[in-house]
């Protein structure tokens, strides 16, 4: 089976899960935890060499104050959790924004934690506009990629979207551009191992040209 290099994921349907259970839409992030963690020894495992989980957008943080606060924590706790794991750790959005948590600044540059084993960036505070600015604003249109404030990241072989929705809600343009893009109908919280495994089984069958 081919594998893919570096696997971006999309972590959608805590609101809807939580609603479903019962509990206010807040209450849906912590939920997603659990899932993050087994996703990544999963694709440790199977030799991917890089993952991309995306933590929340600017555009997120219009959302009510309530579950502001939560997604942004969540994503602290998801970062705790990663540094209890072998990986090369970086946290990359607009930190210089209020919205941006406090407690994930050290990892804004990356980090070596444990072995180091797998790359692994954690999108928080994230705007495709930001990530584009200084390109959008040099002169020097020829060299898009080393422009990007995200030019640590690689290009993303295939992206995998819980909860059902088929769009990329602005997540990596310019490395996705090529992107093999799956979509699970479980919502994130409801996670099952199978899920990463009918992805790669799909993307095996892809026919990758990178537009050749």
């Amino acid at each position: 089976m081919r594998v893919p290099n570096h696997i971006g994921i999309i972590p959608d349907g805590n609101r809807r899960w939580a609603l479903e259970k019962g509990f206010s839409k807040e209450k849906g992030y912590k939920h997603g935890l659990s899932p993050g963690i087994s996703a990544f020894r999963i694709c440790k495992k199977i030799g991917v060499k890089e993952i991309t989980y995306y933590g929340f957008t600017m555009d997120n943080t219009k959302r009510p104050t309530i579950q502001t606060i939560a997604f942004t924590q969540a994503c602290i706790d998801a970062v705790e959790m990663l540094l209890k794991e072998d990986a090369s750790l970086l946290v990359i959005g607009n930190s210089s924004s209020p919205m941006f948590p406090k407690e994930l600044l050290p990892y804004t540059e990356r980090r070596v934690i444990g072995k180091g084993d797998i790359k692994v960036n954690f999108l928080v505070n994230y705007g495709w506009q930001w990530d584009l600015k200084n390109f959008m604003e040099s002169k020097n249109k020829s060299d898009i990629y080393n422009q990007l404030k995200s030019n640590d990241i690689s290009r993303v072989d295939l992206i995998i979207r819980w909860g059902g929705r088929r769009r990329l809600s602005g997540f990596l343009p310019v490395q996705s551009v090529y992107s093999d893009f799956y979509v699970v109908d479980d919502y994130w919280p409801d996670f099952k191992p199978q899920n990463i495994h009918d992805a790669l089984d799909w993307y095996d069958k892809q026919d990758i040209t990178l537009g050749g």
